[in-house]
């Protein structure tokens, strides 16, 4: 059997994704956003290696939040910028889906199997993994290839690890979620 026609989904990798206020682990959040983002940036250099499509999501904020369009914090990051012919498709909520050309391009092009990575991992991440496996999709979950803020009660490493554990082997039929780390992703 043939393996499954593979697209690579970037979410909100964006200038501003994480200037939170009130942030005290600042400097740890930022040195790991940024090493995300290099293991991103390789997995999307692999994937145009491979031909495999690569769509990036681009959150639009509304006036006065951090990824408000035209303001410095919602450009994607240089280290990720899309080549030509590369799609952004922007969204207004956590669901990469909602109200979105997402699953009908994904349609189009045959697309059966996602591998998602980027940021705000208990947000955007959590619903477009689960949602796209409602959906029919199954999807790789880079297990260190998205990242996201501290909250009030638990730091971000916590946050990663238990969607981590939490999103394993989550599935929806015959679809599943399985999480891998970048290096050991297989694009196809």
């Amino acid at each position: 059997m043939p393996a499954a026609k593979t697209a690579l989904v970037v979410i909100d990798v964006q200038r501003g994704i994480l200037d939170l206020p009130s942030l005290s682990r600042k400097k740890e959040i930022d040195q790991a956003l940024d090493e995300t983002v290099v293991r991103i940036a390789g997995l999307i250099q692999r994937a145009r290696t491979a031909s495999v499509p690569v769509i990036y999501i681009q959150h639009d904020g509304g006036p006065g939040h951090r990824l408000e369009p035209g303001t410095s914090g919602w450009p994607l990051r240089l280290e990720i910028t899309p080549q030509p012919g590369e799609r952004v498709i922007h969204k207004l909520a956590c669901d990469a889906f909602f109200e979105t050309t997402l699953g009908a391009e994904l349609a189009a092009a045959g697309i059966k199997q996602l591998v998602i990575c980027g940021c705000m991992t208990q947000y955007c991440i959590d619903t477009t993994v689960r949602r796209a496996v409602s959906l029919g999709y199954d999807v790789i979950l880079a297990a260190d290839g998205h990242t996201t803020a501290d909250t009030r009660t638990l730091r971000f490493e916590q946050i990663i690890a238990h969607h981590n554990a939490l999103l394993d082997g989550f599935d929806a039929g015959e679809h599943e979620v399985r999480v891998c780390p970048v290096s050991e992703i297989r694009l196809s």
